[in-house]
């Protein structure tokens, strides 16, 4: 049989249109993405593990009835424990076969996805490049040689190059924003407690963790929202659901909107590319000639802080992540993890209990000051990272910088350098390449506010820039809206596949 050569042309909906209507079998749809796949992952590098028999073997035993049914799919290789099928998440430290299903890939499930493959993330997902040692980098579809970005960079090269309309991303301080801006796709963080992460983990890294989708469309994000969202046993919160649908919401224009507009980065030092500057300029302008009003307003956050508190709790959990490593695999395995892994991990162990409550106290505060800007505005437009995608190399530590880490009191445990290593500006100076790039995304981890960057531009170099709205607190409804105007207006960027 011929293969189904207009696969790229649909988005997950539209394909499982065709499965439904008896066009295409589901089959046939999982031979075009393993075509795709096959084509394309040995130069791009975005899967890491695939399992393509089992998938043709739920293709032919007959997938779930779901919003999309005998759709192609592929999931991160992080917190997406997929029954039976090994787990590294990005480390060379890691391999661990689940025995059951983490509660957002049970939901995933039940839509009907054929997954047949996991993706590639940075070590336990800590900074925003997809470049492992575990794996190896995974390229920008755009450009070779350039960062897809992170932490779920292999999720955004599969959706951007065609291999799979969506993929199961997570963002615990961008990391779905962050590859979808720089792959030129869609990519939606929902509200902290929206979606499940259990049955594993409460909250991750403390709230700042949500799991979700990047995708081409933005029906397929919303209608992917509203299968996988709602209370799960233990969760620390039950949320309230939206009036409709999602997907309802993002096929339906949304009011006149006043929305803040934020230029401010949050970290200090941060340059923002005047190429992002004038995509967010075009932005705002295309907002406003939809009916909308966009005003400058920055919210009242401490930068000099800001970064800190971040950075003292996800040393905290890398701490707690890197102990558990060790109970259960043995002290081998430390010796294969990244600099910048163990070096976050001694940090965390060096700081007290009141250290964390310090820094949590801090991330109130952000919450509280930009929970009164947006009693005045319905959101938040900036840009979500200040630059196009860069090389290779730049954002991992590099050689000097590891000998640096290794050789920075960091490897003596009896020594409490938690607080020297921060006084000392060290760890400024050593994180600040990564963090600066985080300057906008950053935000909606600490508060919890659903965010999502729309792929709205291009680099003269041909790199995709991309565009956040961050929303109300459990407001994913008007930010579908928007997104759903947007697109339809003919605002996103075209993917690397087109």
């Amino acid at each position: 049989m011929a293969m189904f050569k207009e696969y790229t042309h649909y988005d997950a909906l539209g394909l499982a249109e065709l499965v439904k209507s008896k066009q295409v079998s589901a089959k046939e749809l999982l031979d075009a993405a393993i075509h795709q796949a096959n084509k394309i992952n040995p130069t791009l590098n975005a899967i890491i593990h695939r399992f393509d028999e089992r998938a043709y073997l739920a293709a032919q035993q007959g997938l779930p009835q779901g919003a999309f049914t005998g759709v192609p799919y592929l999931l991160k290789d992080l917190s997406f424990y997929f029954a039976d099928e090994p787990l590294t998440m990005g480390s060379r430290s890691i391999h661990i076969v689940p025995s059951q299903d983490s509660e957002i890939v049970k939901r995933m499930k039940a839509t009907g996805l054929n997954t047949f493959g996991k993706t590639n993330t940075p070590e336990f997902g800590l900074i925003i490049t997809t470049e492992p040692k575990a794996h190896g980098a995974t390229q920008n579809p755009f450009k070779k040689g350039y960062s897809s970005g992170g932490s779920s960079g292999g999720s955004a090269a599969a959706v951007a190059s065609g291999i799979v309309p969506m993929a199961g991303a997570g963002d615990g301080g961008g990391s779905i924003r962050f590859p979808a801006a720089w792959c030129g796709e869609f990519g939606f963080k929902p509200s902290r407690g929206r979606n499940p992460i259990g049955p594993s983990f409460g909250e991750g890294w403390d709230g700042a963790i949500a799991d979700h989708v990047i995708s081409r469309s933005v029906r397929d994000s919303a209608a992917m929202l509203d299968a996988t969202s709602g209370s799960e046993v233990g969760a620390p919160y039950v949320i309230a659901p939206p009036e409709g649908t999602f997907l309802q919401a993002a096929m339906r224009a949304p009011r006149r909107l006043t929305i803040a507009l934020h230029q401010q980065p949050l970290v200090a030092d941060t340059l923002v590319d005047k190429e992002v500057l004038a995509v967010l300029e075009r932005t705002a302008a295309q907002l406003e000639a939809m009916g909308h009003r966009v005003i400058p307003a920055e919210p009242a956050i401490n930068i000099d802080k800001f970064w800190h508190d971040f950075m003292v709790v996800i040393c905290a959990h890398t701490a707690f992540t890197i102990d558990n490593i060790e109970r259960c695999f043995g002290t081998a395995h430390i010796s294969n993890l990244e600099p910048q892994t163990y070096n976050m991990a001694l940090l965390g162990r060096s700081l007290s209990a009141v250290d964390l409550v310090h820094a949590k106290q801090g991330w109130h505060d952000s919450q509280y000051q930009t929970g009164k800007l947006l009693e005045q505005y319905d959101m938040i437009l900036c840009p979500t990272i200040p630059t196009p995608a860069v090389k290779h190399g730049v954002l991992p530590p590099s050689y000097l910088d590891e000998l640096l880490m290794r050789s920075a009191g960091v490897v003596n445990k009896g020594f409490s350098i938690g607080k020297y290593a921060f006084s000392s500006g060290l760890i400024e100076q050593l994180s600040h390449p990564v963090f600066s790039k985080m300057a906008f995304t950053l935000l909606g981890n600490v508060t919890g506010l659903p965010a999502m960057s729309v792929p709205v531009g291009m680099s003269k170099k041909g790199l995709p820039i991309g565009m956040q709205l961050i929303g109300r607190m459990n407001d994913e409804t008007t930010l579908f809206s928007v997104a759903g105007e947007m697109e339809r207006a003919g605002m996103f960027t075209k993917p690397a596949f087109s």
